[in-house]
């Protein structure tokens, strides 16, 4: 990845890349939120290089009642508290609550991204970088002429998906120390 200064904008998707993800779960209250190995140390280092990061997150647990608005919210802000202890800094969370996977809002649709881009009108998306660790995440940042980077360990090697992704990554951390270097 080369000519990395280009890009002022940081978009992440939330289960997977900062917090561990819970397969066939969602994650309900702050105890069940556990952060990624040095996912805290990567977005220090990230927010000194970008000028906005946003998370972008699919949340279909509130639309499936498993857990409220109120609860997503509270696991937000101890994400955010945790964030800012250490050191890092995130512009927005927007997040889609929507059981429908062609709602406008729902990755890998591309709504979440015009609702960034409405509440901050620098925002260009082919200065933007979106972090994902699934395919739904990379279609976005691919329709959006973003930068794409996969992390995690969710498909094999020989998956088509690292075809379509402009890099790899094993984890959070690992992009922000390459990034910032």
């Amino acid at each position: 990845m080369d000519n990395l200064k280009k890009y002022k904008y940081l978009f992440l998707d939330r289960d997977g890349v900062i917090n561990v993800e819970r397969p066939g779960d969602y994650v309900k209250n702050t105890s069940e939120f556990v952060f990624e190995k040095d996912s805290l140390k990567a977005i220090a280092l990230l927010s000194q290089a970008f000028d906005y990061i946003f998370i972008v997150t699919n949340q279909r647990g509130v639309g499936r009642n498993v857990m409220s608005l109120s609860d997503l919210e509270h696991v937000h802000s101890h994400m955010l508290h945790e964030i800012e202890k250490c050191g890092g800094s995130i512009t927005g969370i927007y997040f889609c609550t929507d059981l429908d996977s062609a709602a406008i809002n729902r990755k890998p649709n591309v709504g979440m991204a015009f609702q960034v881009q409405r509440d901050y009108p620098v925002v260009d998306f082919a200065q933007s970088i979106m972090v994902g660790n699934s395919k739904s995440d990379i279609e976005f940042g691919n329709k959006l002429g973003m930068l794409t980077v996969l992390v995690g360990d969710k498909y094999k090697k020989e998956h088509k998906i690292y075809e379509t992704v402009n890099a790899y990554y094993e984890n959070l951390y690992k992009f922000a120390v390459n990034f910032t270097k």
